[in-house]
């Protein structure tokens, strides 16, 4: 990304404030599979905030900002629900679990149902279990 992006866009990635904030302020806690970095602060929020005496805990993505792409176990970590980072959190993964995928809606990759304009826009044929209502025969 160029120097003005990274200066002034926040959809691209981490601002370079943000980047400043996370090296001044916050220690590197892990990473997921993604690239994606988890950091928290070095002190707690301060008196007279709203959440204050709470751990501050913030993502810098690898790539577009896009929360849907924080992995369901960074998710917890990220708003408070347990305090060690998720490797020493979680039981070991099940054979039956899939990997995970980014939301896909808005992409080429979105799921188009049958009869979806993207797919032709083609509906199947009505099976002849449905009635019209018509206010006449009420």
């Amino acid at each position: 990304m160029s120097i003005l992006g990274t200066i002034f866009t926040w959809w691209n990635g981490a601002t370079f404030g943000t980047s400043l904030d996370s090296a001044r302020n916050g220690e590197q806690v892990g990473q997921d599979a993604q690239g994606n970095k988890y950091y928290r602060a070095k002190k707690p929020y301060p008196k007279g905030h709203p959440f204050a005496g709470r751990e501050r805990r913030w993502v810098i993505y690898n790539g577009a900002n896009d929360a849907s792409r924080v992995p369901a176990e960074w998710h917890g970590w990220l708003h408070g629900n347990f305090d060690g980072v998720p490797e020493s959190n979680l039981p070991p993964p099940k054979i039956w679990e899939a990997e995970f995928t980014p939301n896909a809606t808005g992409t080429s990759n979105a799921y188009r149902p049958q009869g979806a304009l993207e797919r032709g826009g083609k509906r199947a044929a009505a099976t002849g279990d449905y009635e019209s209502w018509s206010p006449d025969q009420a």
